[in-house]
């Protein structure tokens, strides 16, 4: 199947200051580059235009993309990182900034709201956070379970209902979610990753950047491209994850440009 990418678009591409790519079925697979990705990271930083990863996976930190990418090739700094459990945070210091807060998460995430200097708490919360937590357990989702049903706000980090790796999918946080909502009937309050504001908001002050100067790459039309579709942002969907050219086809999100791999982008890299 083809799809015809216009020369607007393209155009515009080329214009792009800072490429905002997704990791997971995007730039690698578990722990293996997709082809082309370090090809498209070293021309995008050679022609003096900036990187930026953005993650809905908060079952890892900032620090663990930064060394993850360092040990594939790809030098990156922090600054060059933003994960929804990072914007997670932010969000509860400015609209919760003393609350006890209990939190479905691994160590990874936990470590990042403690770094953010959120408090933790086991019992007698205020906030109910939940994220995508890969050591979960029976006891832990009948806990979260009880708070949510008391009526506790709840904010979840991302929507994904799977997350991409080399074997095929792993159950996401959409999947934790569905669970919660069958037990207690509600749904998250807020959700703060992509394609929601809040992750976008976090996005433009980390790259002091107007949306029209960002290019955002995904796999995912329901998160990569409907971020770009709901804020202004030139979207590329990438078929190297989630999405295939019939998923494409069939959905009402639609992104700007579609290209194989971001390698195939290179032409227009300037």
């Amino acid at each position: 199947m083809k799809f015809s990418n216009t020369a607007e678009n393209l155009r515009r591409l080329s214009e792009v200051a800072c490429f905002v790519l997704d990791m997971d079925g995007t730039f690698y697979l578990g722990n293996q580059l997709l082809e082309g990705s370090l090809e498209f990271f070293h021309r995008v930083r050679g022609v003096g235009k900036r990187i930026l990863f953005l993650t809905n996976n908060s079952s890892r930190d900032g620090l663990y993309y930064a060394e993850k990418l360092e040990r594939m090739g790809c030098p990156t700094s922090s600054k060059d990182i933003y994960t929804s459990g990072m914007a997670t945070c932010q969000y509860v210091l400015r609209n919760y900034p003393k609350a006890r807060v209990f939190l479905l998460g691994n160590e990874h995430l936990a470590g990042e709201f403690r770094r953010y200097g959120i408090s933790l708490v086991e019992d007698d919360p205020q906030l109910v956070v939940v994220g995508y937590d890969t050591t979960l357990d029976y006891r832990k989702m009948c806990r979260v379970c009880d708070f949510v049903r008391a009526g506790l706000p709840y904010i979840a980090t991302h929507p994904d209902f799977n997350c991409p790796v080399e074997s095929g999918f792993e159950p996401d946080i959409g999947a934790i979610m569905a669970f919660i909502e069958a037990s207690t009937g509600r749904k998250a309050d807020r959700i703060i990753g992509k394609p929601y504001g809040d992750i976008v908001q976090g996005m433009l002050e980390m790259t002091s950047l107007p949306p029209e100067k960002l290019c955002i790459c995904g796999d995912r039309l329901y998160t990569d491209i409907a971020t770009g579709v709901n804020h202004g942002i030139l979207s590329v969907c990438v078929l190297t994850g989630e999405s295939s050219p019939e998923d494409i086809e069939a959905s009402s999100v639609q992104p700007d440009l579609v290209f194989n791999r971001l390698s195939d982008m290179l032409t227009y890299i300037l």
